[in-house]
């Protein structure tokens, strides 16, 4: 085991300013050790899993479909961003269905918690542009979102902040690096961590202002949960949560599948413009639960999944708690 309790200070190397090694930089920085962040592409994140992400912060929605540690750390990360980045928005997020997904609906009710169930004016008084579109909608107040484009360039300011540097266009891996080396590549990690596959997060950005909203609006899907967004400008980001596939380009029917979820949550959205078009392939193990790898000084924090938005801070700090204290998170982490 590392004996980090005698060098708390240690100097830390991270491999990837994707969300998992931008929060491991912030932490470790403000804990005071001398971080080093790699990047191998530069400042755009463009290549990133983050850049296609959808930042939703939604711990309760999320226990309809993943094992109670996504929750567990997705609660503790809710703490941290609301600590680290005080203008998160927290307007909490919504799941509506129409008549043919009621049960469904009821499902999903039944499957998560945190939420209060919404009559129709109630959900028109919280989102009057949903007025008279959906009968009834779950409501969890304490849920929240950021904009991944906008909040990674953020997290990044607070690195240097602290103290840390960021190196973009920087293509390193551990064994050129000394001392302790965090590896947060991502899918880019399989040369060293062959169970990881990539799951596919399709994405259309749409520009209107004919529809407001101020939180994440889920509509019940028979196939696929799919999502609308709001983000700044009159943009709206439309998602799907994840499709087994490995290329990068979106199909004619999930184009299809996730302008139809608009056009139903809102006609409106029907007019509205296509700004767009994208995907990414977020890292995934077998068990679709991510893991913390230590061999010695040899961190690997991977397999975040579809949850790195909701995860990425908690990690960070199980990181960092064991190399301050060797205190181990059994749950999450394996050492070799």
């Amino acid at each position: 085991m590392l004996q980090t309790t005698k060098r708390p200070d240690s100097p830390v190397s991270i491999i990837g300013a994707g969300i998992a090694g931008a929060w491991q930089a912030l932490l470790f920085a403000q804990a005071g050790h001398a971080v080093t962040l790699h990047e191998r592409g530069d400042a755009a994140m463009t290549d990133s899993a983050s850049h296609w992400a959808g930042g939703m912060l939604a711990p309760w929605c999320e226990a309809e479909v993943a094992e109670p540690i996504i929750s567990r750390l997705g609660q503790r990360s809710l703490d941290i961003w609301r600590r680290e980045l005080p203008d998160t928005p927290f307007n909490g997020s919504l799941v509506v269905a129409h008549p043919r997904e009621r049960n469904d609906f009821e499902r999903f009710a039944r499957m998560t918690e945190g939420h209060r169930r919404l009559d129709a004016a109630g959900l028109a008084e919280l989102e009057p542009s949903l007025e008279g579109r959906f009968r009834d909608a779950l409501f969890f107040p304490t849920e929240g979102h950021v904009e991944p484009r906008r909040v990674l360039p953020k997290l990044h300011e607070r690195i240097r902040a602290a103290g840390g540097t960021i190196k973009f266009d920087s293509d390193v891996s551990a064994k050129d690096l000394d001392g302790i080396v965090i590896d947060c590549r991502g899918l880019g990690a399989r040369d060293e961590q062959g169970e990881l596959r990539g799951v596919k997060g399709e994405m259309i950005l749409i520009e209107t202002g004919e529809v407001r909203l101020a939180r994440p609006v889920r509509l019940i899907h028979p196939r696929w949960p799919l999502y609308v967004i709001p983000r700044e400008d009159n943009l709206f980001m439309l998602g799907a949560t994840s499709i087994e596939a490995e290329d990068t380009g979106v199909s004619v029917r999930s184009a299809l599948e996730l302008l139809g979820a608009a056009y139903a949550v809102h006609p409106a959205f029907g007019e509205a413009r296509i700004v767009e078009f994208g995907s990414g392939l977020r890292p995934a193990f077998p068990d679709n639960l991510p893991r913390i790898g230590i061999r010695g000084e040899r961190i690997a924090v991977n397999g975040l999944y579809r949850h790195g938005f909701l995860i990425a801070p908690a990690l960070a700090e199980l990181t960092l708690q064991y190399v301050q204290r060797g205190q181990i998170d059994n749950e999450v982490m394996q050492c070799a």
